[in-house]
């Protein structure tokens, strides 16, 4: 796939300096907003809210959008069932949005049908990628994310307090953007413990909980003592049989054990660190970036750890679960991918 990208230089400083790197060719010239007069962004979430993951970051960064920018958000749920999806995508491009956002490969091709339709409209897909080579896609900004290197770190972490020296990954389908954080995973567990076994599933599913608990029991059974959905609804059911069983499991897209904390303790307390996408941030930040003129709409942007895009939860789950001594490695594993010391294997191109 061609693509035009942004290197991780030009992108430096995104979520420390809030802001993006301009460039020229793809900005799209600013416009007066104000909170009387705001930008009238859409969210087609191909789904429902309520993952305490993906979609909910997504969502979060535009609740911050619409709380501290001339931004007015709608979030258009379109459920299960697919075919809604692109009716809903197409609706919200009718309704007169300035801009419309989506997610991952399953609405990229409608928004790649729908963007040259409407040049004055302002498209964001995020976690995937259109083919800009292929079409008139001035209108579109993409948003990748490198979770490899977070991954990896992670993956570390756990084989360093794995009692067993086994671990289980239980994905949702085997796309790239999914296998790029097991990439990361099983480098950063092999760097770790090179003897350490890891167990890959494949649910085949997002929204089936019941699936994703039944995964990581067998996974259990075989003697894996710290499981890693990355597999979004269905990742609930393997972050269930975790807590029920009394073994640990790594986060995804959010930091799920702050977010589980204030409703079931029980299941923070297994979580020991997630692996962030950060993808309200990333998007708060590209609605900055198009209130100011600035959003380098026909690129695709691919960020990583160095970004601040990606990370893994260092929070009081983390301190508590996993020894001084591993933090520590943990660290330094860490800015030796900063500094390209080391080279995290990547499914994207």
């Amino acid at each position: 796939m061609s693509m035009p990208k942004l290197s991780r230089r030009a992108f430096a400083g995104l979520f420390t300096a809030g802001l993006l790197a301009s460039v020229s060719a793809g900005a799209v010239m600013a416009q007066e907003y104000t909170k009387e007069n705001p930008l009238k962004v859409a969210l087609v979430v191909h789904g429902n809210l309520g993952d305490k993951s993906f979609f909910d970051s997504a969502a979060a960064g535009l609740n911050r959008a619409e709380a501290e920018l001339p931004v007015d958000v709608t979030v258009i749920e379109a459920g299960l069932d697919r075919g809604r999806w692109q009716p809903a995508l197409a609706d919200a491009t009718d309704q007169g949005f300035d801009v419309v956002i989506g997610g991952t490969w399953e609405m990229t091709g409608f928004m790649a049908e729908l963007a040259p339709e409407y040049p004055d409209t302002k498209f964001i897909i995020f976690d995937d990628a259109p083919d800009f080579s292929t079409g008139n896609f001035g209108n579109i900004l993409a948003i990748n994310y490198r979770v490899s290197t977070a991954g990896y770190l992670a993956g570390y972490a756990a084989a360093k307090i794995s009692k067993t020296g086994k671990l289980g990954e239980i994905l949702g389908v085997e796309g790239a953007t999914i296998v790029e954080f097991a990439l990361g995973f099983e480098q950063g567990a092999k760097a770790a413990n090179p003897d350490v076994e890891v167990t890959r599933a494949v649910a085949g599913s997002f929204t089936d909980p019941a699936k994703g608990k039944e995964l990581a029991l067998a996974q259990f059974a075989q003697g894996v003592d710290i499981v890693f959905p990355i597999a979004g609804g269905t990742g609930i059911g393997a972050l269930q049989a975790a807590r029920d069983e009394g073994k640990l499991a790594v986060g995804v897209d959010s930091d799920q054990a702050e977010i589980f904390a204030p409703t079931d303790p029980a299941q923070a307390d297994v979580i020991f660190t997630s692996v962030e996408k950060k993808v309200g941030d990333s998007l708060f930040t590209a609605l900055q970036q198009t209130l100011d003129g600035t959003a380098p709409y026909g690129t695709n942007l691919i960020l990583g750890l160095a970004d601040g895009a990606v990370g893994i939860s260092k929070n009081s789950f983390y301190e508590k679960l996993v020894p001084a001594e591993v933090r520590a490695e943990v660290d330094a594993e860490e800015a030796k991918i900063i500094a390209g010391e080391i080279t995290v294997e990547s499914a994207m191109n």
